[in-house]
């Protein structure tokens, strides 16, 4: 019997003391007969008998240092509404509000709140995460994706219209670290793979010239700005990108969650970066100004709470790696491809010829072969260019 009431206890208090009182009752009200049979002390079922069946509530009747209410619907909301949990919302309610509170204290609140955590699950209900980032390398993993800046989606409707009246860049090329978070970004008028590939080779070689000599992996989508789906122009890529040991890994179709990391920047660019500074910019070299500090301010003092970072931010990531890179790896160039396109000059009518523009189809293998020379070749030149811009810039 002592059992039945212990189990039942775990299970469900009101149920327990429920027993309490039958038993009472067959003893004709004998507290010590009672106790003995149930296993429990005579002033427990005293309590069973003149008490209430729910417990108690166990909240002290004076909490001095308890969060105030208004603070504590704030947290809620603001977590609900943005899907954070206590770690980022910690320095999500500093940034905003100015409100310092420690990550403990948030989560008791979301926990009191019962405030759930959004999840998304495999078929299978396993997690499978994208890296195995506790031991990913620094500049080895990366993830690209263009950003149309007039998506109509994220900002207010007059950010939009002074972007559109003062002729501001309206595409952002991001290429995104996933070890350490770095972020290399540049600005264009247009789309185009002519500027895909302009951008990985310029962002490759500033790797290069700063001492990163492993294999480089890029993952990007199925965008014209890219290789549009076409294997057959990955594969010309990946073979041209090869004399950089760079290979490019396209995702299969609908799969944008395999670029997480760096879509989930491009809510931090509309929050903390255009939504604050693009009025403030009245023509383009105002705008890349900003958008080198905003970069900077990114790699060197914003933290990142994603997998494998705990809460450091790309600078201290880096020099926790211990990895023999300087530091200056993080002051990446924000350019304008435009402005690029010119500096390189007529080395890039190459990419437009033959990199772009309608695939015909022949069996001569000649022509080919004199092709994937010529690729290498002009590739060459080209990086020769770039090289000499990388070294002006640094």
């Amino acid at each position: 019997m002592s059992i039945l009431y212990h189990e039942l206890r775990e299970i469900e208090a009101s149920k327990a003391r429920e027993l309490v009182r039958k038993v009472l009752a067959k003893n004709n009200g004998n507290v010590s007969e009672t106790a003995r049979i149930l296993g429990i002390s005579r002033n427990t079922v005293r309590r069973a008998r003149d008490g209430n069946l729910e417990d108690l509530s166990r909240r002290p009747h004076h909490s001095p240092n308890k969060t105030e209410h208004s603070l504590e619907e704030l947290i809620v909301k603001e977590s609900k509404r943005t899907g954070f949990r206590y770690r980022r919302l910690t320095s999500y309610m500093q940034k905003k509000y100015g409100i310092a509170i420690s990550e403990n204290t948030i989560k008791a609140i979301l926990r009191r709140n019962n405030v759930k955590k959004k999840t998304r699950k495999s078929y299978n209900g396993k997690h499978r995460p994208l890296y195995d980032y506790e031991a990913l390398m620094p500049f080895s993993e990366f993830q690209l994706d263009t950003k149309h800046l007039l998506d109509k989606n994220a900002l207010p409707k007059e950010v939009y219209e002074h972007m559109k009246d003062y002729n501001l860049p309206l595409y952002e090329w991001n290429l995104i670290d996933i070890g350490t978070r770095t972020r290399f970004t540049a600005y264009s008028y247009e789309l185009g793979s002519v500027f895909g590939l302009m951008f990985i080779v310029f962002a490759v070689l500033w790797l290069r010239a700063h001492n990163v000599r492993g294999l480089i992996k890029i993952r990007l989508d199925n965008a014209m700005e890219f290789c549009g789906g076409s294997e057959r122009k990955l594969r010309q890529w990946n073979m041209i990108l090869s004399t950089l040991g760079v290979i490019l890994e396209a995702i299969p179709a609908g799969a944008k969650h395999l670029m997480a990391v760096v879509e989930n920047s491009h809510r931090d660019d509309d929050e903390y970066f255009l939504m604050i500074h693009a009025e403030r910019c009245n023509n383009t070299k105002t705008f890349l100004y900003k958008a080198q500090q905003w970069q900077d301010t990114w790699n060197f003092y914003k933290p990142s709470h994603g997998k494998g970072m705990h809460g450091l931010t790309p600078y201290r990531k880096l020099k926790k790696s211990k990895i023999a890179i300087n530091s200056h790896v993080l002051k990446f160039p924000v350019l304008l491809m435009e402005d690029l396109l010119k500096t390189a000059g007529l080395i890039t009518l190459f990419f437009k010829s033959h990199l772009t523009g309608k695939y015909v189809h022949t069996k001569c293998p000649n022509p080919c072969f004199s092709l994937r020379r010529r690729n290498v070749f002009y590739l060459c030149v080209f990086c020769i260019i770039v090289l000499i811009i990388v070294f002006a810039v640094t």
